[in-house]
């Protein structure tokens, strides 16, 4: 078997494509470093933890929002069941689940009360109570 070795003509694209990739490469480098150099801090006025305390308040109040929804939607279709309904096991059914809904529902909404209540006791990382 001979070997072959391959011969690049002079009118290759090798050397363009290299030259390309190389191009391309420093032009994405210079970017990366100039975003780097002339990104300002984001952070300045404010740590992470209170932006954090401010992202997870506005999550608590989004849920206790939906669920306050929920909850009264859901109980209002347990008091119609229960006052219009003729069959007595509906009625005591929806007797059960509107207790569910509203002890779910204060279980919830105290849940805030007691992080509001108790978070300021530990202020610090210490017990300041």
């Amino acid at each position: 078997m001979k070997k072959t070795k391959l011969k690049l003509s002079k009118n290759s694209s090798l050397p363009r494509q290299k030259f390309i990739r190389s191009k391309l490469f420093k032009t994405i480098l210079a970017v990366f470093i100039l975003s780097i150099l002339l990104t300002t801090q984001v952070l300045a006025a404010e740590n992470m933890w209170t932006k954090a305390k401010a992202i997870m308040q506005d999550v608590y109040n989004q849920v206790i929002l939906i669920s306050t929804i929920a909850a009264v939607v859901t109980a209002a279709v347990a008091l119609l069941l229960m006052n219009f309904s003729k069959n007595s096991r509906t009625v005591d059914e929806s007797r059960s689940w509107l207790k569910r809904i509203i002890i779910s529902w204060a279980i919830l909404n105290g849940l805030g009360f007691i992080m509001a209540y108790i978070v300021p006791f530990f202020e610090g990382g210490k017990w300041t109570g």
